[in-house]
């Protein structure tokens, strides 16, 4: 479990004094523990990682597995896909929450169907280029008509 800083008062809990014991116990509570799988190390222990006590969930990091399964970038290979449900499958025997990024609205579909109940949506430049396109696009179509 690690041991946390003892720097109390401050922001983090709203500049109050108080039990520090209780301080502590009331952040390890609060905070939340992120598994990342993202190496054939990561799957092949993936079973044991979930048996963590205080892991809250596991991230599986899809590029960089797809390199390390000798895929690279291959979202639809069997190979993934079966790392994909085994990381589902050791978060479910353990209680686990698996997580995921979602660059766009499909995958963000398609991890759901398969069990993921934590995810990020979205990466900054593509938000940003599909916003873009859909702008240029009501221009050029007003520039046609």
């Amino acid at each position: 479990q690690g041991r946390r800083g003892a720097a109390f008062g401050f922001a983090h809990d709203d500049y109050e004094g108080g039990d520090v014991a209780v301080k502590i116990a009331a952040l390890h509570e609060r905070t939340l523990v992120i598994a990342q799988i993202e190496t054939t190390e990561g799957l092949r222990n993936v079973e044991a990682i979930a048996a963590v006590p205080g892991v809250d969930a596991l991230w599986i990091g899809h590029f960089d597995l797809t390199n390390f399964l000798g895929i690279p970038g291959q979202f639809q290979h069997p190979a993934y896909l079966a790392a994909v449900d085994r990381v589902v499958a050791a978060c479910a025997a353990h209680g686990k929450v698996p997580a995921f990024l979602a660059a766009d609205p499909q995958w963000a579909r398609d991890y759901a169907a398969r069990g993921f109940r934590l995810m990020a949506y979205g990466v900054d430049q593509l938000l940003l280029q599909d916003a873009l396109r859909s702008g240029l696009d009501v221009l050029c179509a007003a520039g046609r008509a």
